[in-house]
């Protein structure tokens, strides 16, 4: 039932989010090509956008009153300021991306286009067309063709019209550009210290005349089009299928899903887009974009950097871990004391490390660990099937519902199941995103533990890009809980307890509760009582509603979410103790830390969990208490440098403006991420942090 609670609307406070990616890209203090960087992001998180949460809401704008009745808004309502705010975000993008350009081309670097090539970069692009590109084009002839092709809606496609004026004879091509196999941005010999780019739309449209060269035309026009298709998985229930035969059956429903949006060129004459929409039988529910002339600008994330290192951001190297860096077993190290790696000022590769040694030593006999998005060529994955060649067991839960990564994670999991590993693939009504690898080792007679339990991923790639922690630690209370997560695994109707670990959804929500009450008793007690939190996303009203009475309880409440804040901080009456602020920089904000002061023997946890619903009560999460008082300092340490940030916060309010946080009179700039690879590089060489 709705509540009456202040809430933001999620859709509309994520739009805020990519709002904050936005004004990256339009930051004159951002290097250009990182700003570039940074429209491909805002391009790519608008695709998904569409492909999960738009085609949400249009389902839900089919039973619109019955919606509102039990979700407390209008379905179509939130359509109607999600486009009016969609349409104030274009503009911007549009000027940013003007910006750009100008500014590009101050730095000697020039976007042409196909008919802007003079003589010898017209037959490189045909040279590069013959090597690179011809044999990645397959046209498809739409006139000739019994039923319009299915478009994928990760693809853009150039619509194609030529024709013979004498003859009047017409005909209708589709191919698609072939940016999986081929760079979208082909970079042409430099001339004078000056640098060119064509887009691969640009060089088959130079290329047309020999594709088609069978047919006899004078008139040939090209244009950019793309769909956009409902992202959601209908997993079928049929119990003659395995769940992974299920998932692979609703992947292939997914590539020809409801149609949301239909982009084309602007400049597309007004004959050809209704052939078309006819031809595709696009009905009125499909929204029509009129685009500019290319689209899929999410391929700037891999714009070349041409030699250009002082127009991005200066390289940083990872920090030596004092712990570990000559350490000769990470095991051994892990049985004196817990360690802490915060990504990526350390290196992903030590976690590699302790895999490769795990897959070797004679005295571990298994390696457990939940997968929920790893990287393309995987050496996590690698590394477990080297520890099954040296005789080891290994068990891992792979989740194949991992959105955007379902094709790769079944593929993972025949993979690691060929090679001898057992594999896990699904519980039923819950996802797992917790963040955990176990292993167990024989120790005079006994079994132990080592547990690696954290916010992100075991992704090498994203290690490099996202910050998030990774607790290292041989606690036995802890790693002890942790073996009960895949014991649930096998044996989803017992129900497992837990004292130190909070896992959803078994006691997540309450533990947090609990922890929530105690701050609010101790304010009413007039004992000094604070929250500090840092999230991706704050969604769950009875969360929220927990947090509000807290505030009025004269709880003091800090929040720092990257993503969805649906939470109105600093209201009269509700919320006067909550400041709440969010940081968009060159790394993506991903850790998860919860602070609560608990009167002054502050209690500390990380983990996997958002306060989502859907975190709390329909995945497996893992969080953990942090123990170790110097590894908690530490956090806080790195908490409140976060807080301080004064050029890349911004603060969050009822209107979500999307503010910066201004430096006040006397204060020193404080760029967080920059101060903490500072915090982490004196903490590596020994020097105490002031």
């Amino acid at each position: 039932m709705p509540s009456n609670l202040p809430i933001i609307n999620r859709e509309l406070s994520w739009l805020s989010f990519n709002e904050r990616v936005l004004q990256e890209a339009e930051c004159k203090d951002v290097p250009v090509l990182e700003r570039l960087k940074f429209l491909g992001i805002y391009s790519n998180n608008l695709d998904e956008f569409f492909r999960v949460r738009i085609a949400t809401i249009k389902r839900m704008m089919d039973f619109d009153k019955r919606a509102k009745q039990e979700l407390g808004f209008s379905p179509a309502k939130v359509m109607d300021a999600i486009q009016a705010k969609l349409k104030i975000l274009q503009k911007k993008y549009t000027k940013a991306y003007i910006d750009i350009i100008k500014e590009l081309e101050k730095e000697n670097i020039f976007f042409l286009n196909e008919t802007q090539l003079d003589k010898a970069q017209g037959e490189f692009v045909k040279n590069y067309f013959q090597e690179k590109v011809r044999l990645e084009i397959f046209p498809i002839m739409l006139d000739k063709a019994k039923e319009f092709p299915t478009l994928l809606d990760a693809s853009i496609y150039l619509a194609i019209r030529f024709s013979k004026t004498k003859t009047k004879e017409t005909h209708y091509a589709l191919i698609e550009v072939p940016t999986a196999s081929v760079s979208r941005f082909l970079v042409l010999p430099s001339k004078k210290d000056k640098q060119y780019i064509l887009f691969l739309d640009d060089v088959i449209r130079y290329n047309l005349k020999s594709i088609f060269q069978i047919y006899d035309f004078d008139k040939i026009e090209a244009y950019t089009i793309k769909f956009t298709r409902d992202a959601e998985l209908d997993v079928d229930n049929d119990v003659s299928l395995t769940f992974m035969e299920s998932m692979e059956m609703s992947l292939k429903k997914r590539k020809s899903a409801d149609a949301l949006r239909f982009v084309y060129d602007a400049q597309m004459p007004k004959d050809f887009q209704n052939y078309l929409i006819k031809k595709m039988e696009l009905d009125n529910k499909v929204q029509l974009y009129a685009g500019a002339r290319y689209h899929n600008f999410k391929d700037f994330i891999k714009f070349p950097t041409l030699g250009k290192t002082n127009l991005l951001n200066p390289a940083q190297q990872h920090i030596p871990h004092p712990d570990l860096e000559k350490a000769r077993s990470i095991l051994e190290k892990m049985k004196t004391k817990d360690i802490l790696l915060y990504y990526p000022y350390h290196s992903f590769d030590y976690f590699l490390d302790l895999l490769r040694e795990a897959a070797i030593d004679p005295n571990v006999s298994h390696i457990r660990c939940t997968l929920y998005r790893v990287a393309s060529n995987s050496h996590v994955v690698k590394s477990l099937i080297t520890a099954l060649h040296n005789g080891k067991d290994v068990t891992v839960f792979i989740e194949l519902r991992a959105r955007f990564d379902e094709e790769a994670n079944i593929d993972w999991a025949t993979i690691l199941r060929d090679a001898g590993a057992r594999v896990i693939t699904g519980i039923a009504g819950l996802k797992v995103h917790s963040k955990v690898c176990l292993i167990t080792r024989r120790e005079k007679g006994h079994k132990i533990y080592y547990g690696c339990i954290g916010t992100g991923n075991l992704h090498e790639k994203t290690a490099r890009i996202y910050t998030d922690a990774q607790l290292f630690t041989c606690n036995q209370t802890i790693t002890k809980e942790a073996r009960q997560i895949f014991s649930f695994f096998d044996k989803n109707y017992s129900v497992p307890k837990f004292n130190q670990l909070m896992v959803a959804p078994f006691n997540l929500r309450s533990r947090l509760t609990t922890l929530i009450n105690r701050e609010i008793r101790n304010a009413k007690a007039g004992k000094k009582a604070e929250i500090f939190l840092k999230l991706n996303n704050l969604v769950d009203e009875d969360v929220i509603e927990k947090l509000y009475a807290a505030s009025k309880a004269g709880v003091k409440i800090r929040m720092i979410v990257r993503g969805i804040c649906s939470l109105v901080p600093e209201m009269k009456g509700c919320s006067e103790n909550i400041q709440a602020i969010s940081i968009v920089d060159k790394f993506l904000e991903h850790t998860r830390i919860f602070v609560f002061h608990n009167e002054g023997k502050p209690e500390l946890f990380i983990g996997s969990a958002d306060l989502m619903t859907r975190n709390l009560d329909h995945r497996i999460e893992v969080v953990l208490p942090i123990l170790d008082d110097k590894i908690k300092k530490q956090l806080l340490q790195i908490m409140e440098l976060q807080w301080k940030d004064n050029v890349k916060a911004r603060i969050f309010n009822e209107t979500q403006s999307n503010v910066f946080k201004l430096k006040t009179a006397g204060e020193k700039m404080v760029r967080s991420q920059d101060a903490i690879y500072d915090f982490w590089q004196d903490f590596g060489s020994g020097k105490k942090k002031k």
